[in-house]
C-alpha cells in the first residue's frame, strides 16, 4: 500500500499543504519550484491580476511546454526503436550449449 506523507511547498510567498506519496517529495518540491517560478514570471509582468488567473496561465503556459516537448520524445522513441532493431539483427542468435563438467577434471579439485 502507497503511503503518502504532507509535503509544504511555497508558492508566490503562500504555503500550501500537499499529500505525495512516500518518494516522490524531490519530484513534487521541484514542480512547485517550477510552478512557483511560472508563476513569478507572469505576475512580473502587470499584465496579469489576482493568484488565481496567475496559477491558469501557468498551468497554460507549462502545458503548452509540454506539448511542444512530445514530438521530441516521441522522435526519440522512434529512433531508438530502429536502433534496437538494427542491433537485433546484427546479433546473432542465442546458441544454447551444454556445458559438461568433465569427471576427471572434477576428480582432480577435490
Amino acid at each position: 500500500m502507497n503511503e503518502h506523507k504532507t509535503l509544504t511547498v511555497t508558492i508566490l510567498e503562500r504555503e500550501y499543504r500537499v499529500a505525495c506519496p512516500e518518494g516522490q517529495e524531490p519530484k513534487l518540491e521541484e514542480a512547485a519550484r517550477s510552478l512557483d517560478k511560472k508563476m513569478k514570471e507572469i505576475r512580473s509582468t502587470g499584465k496579469v491580476f489576482g493568484i488565481e488567473r496567475i496559477a491558469v496561465m501557468a498551468a497554460l503556459n507549462l502545458t503548452r511546454e509540454l506539448i511542444d516537448r512530445e514530438p521530441v520524445v516521441t522522435q526519440d522513441l522512434d529512433a531508438l526503436a530502429r536502433l534496437e532493431s538494427k542491433i537485433d539483427a546484427a546479433m546473432p542468435e542465442q546458441i544454447d550449449i551444454p556445458m559438461e563438467l568433465d569427471p576427471d577434471e572434477d576428480a582432480g579439485r577435490a
